[in-house]
């Protein structure tokens, strides 16, 4: 509980600490990390949450926005974390970049659950990959905006991220894959503290290091995180991707944020 209260008393004071991005009219950079999501996969042109929240930076902030979508379909987070360490064009936008957004994890939350499903995940419960993968996750997600801190470093830059929605809920629900012939427990039940563990973490660490974090999972998930994004209609036709509308809250939540920077 101190935890929660703490983060949330970070929250308020980054939002508060800066209501404008820019004093003047300019022209300022955004960057967008991330894979198929941030690519705006299934979504129609301009309606992805990036060119969304792009144009919401330029009305709110009176400037104009040269926006970079740096998302790779398919792309985990170790994949982003590399291209943050090694990639001379993600490093350049990244140094170059006032505005920068990470979404990122996506594909590793859903190899995992594949694996669990097919029974492979390992350990006597068939969820020792779920626990390394989620460590793993969890410290690629430090190094990526680490790196981003460090590429930035000395200049004030407005760094946003968010938190994972379940796109499986009724699925998961109806299915119990393990043990072999089920056990009375759900999918859904094995597999929801661990992306409520990672949301956790992901929200405080980051907002340790000034990132804020626009909360997705209670947006598409609900409160106690079990009502499913699709019955919401925030979902494409795969019932992964968001649709227009989805990625439309995405960018809305990015955008009550507001323009608070950090300078690492």
């Amino acid at each position: 509980m101190k935890r929660v209260a703490l983060t949330l008393v970070l929250v308020l004071a980054l939002c508060a600490s800066a209501p404008a991005l820019l004093g003047a009219a300019g022209s300022l950079s955004y960057t967008a990390f991330g894979d198929s999501i941030a690519f705006g996969a299934f979504a129609l042109p301009g309606h992805g949450y990036v060119p969304l929240y792009s144009k919401a930076v330029a009305v709110d902030n009176g400037v104009i926005v040269n926006r970079l979508n740096l998302g790779v379909p398919t792309w985990t987070s170790g994949d982003l974390r590399n291209a943050l360490s090694r990639n001379a064009v993600f490093r350049l936008a990244a140094f170059s970049s006032k505005v920068i957004t990470v979404n990122i994890g996506g594909s590793d939350l859903n190899a995992l659950r594949s694996l669990y499903k097919q029974g492979t995940c390992g350990g006597v419960d068939n969820q020792d990959c779920l626990r390394v993968g989620i460590l793993v996750l969890e410290s690629n997600w430090d190094s990526i905006l680490n790196s981003i801190r460090a590429l930035r470093k000395g200049r004030s830059t407005v760094i946003r991220a968010m938190d994972f929605y379940n796109p499986f809920v009724n699925e998961d629900k109806a299915t119990d894959s393990w043990p072999a012939g089920g056990d009375g427990t759900s999918d859904f039940a094995e597999l929801k503290p661990y992306l409520d563990e990672l949301n956790t973490y992901i929200t405080a660490s980051s907002i340790a290091k000034g990132v804020l974090v626009a909360p997705v999972y209670l947006a598409f998930n609900g409160p106690t995180g079990d009502e499913d994004a699709g019955d919401k209609g925030l979902l494409a036709f795969d019932h992964f991707h968001p649709n227009d509308r989805g990625h439309a809250v995405m960018a809305s939540l990015l955008r009550d944020l507001g323009y608070s920077t950090v300078t690492p």
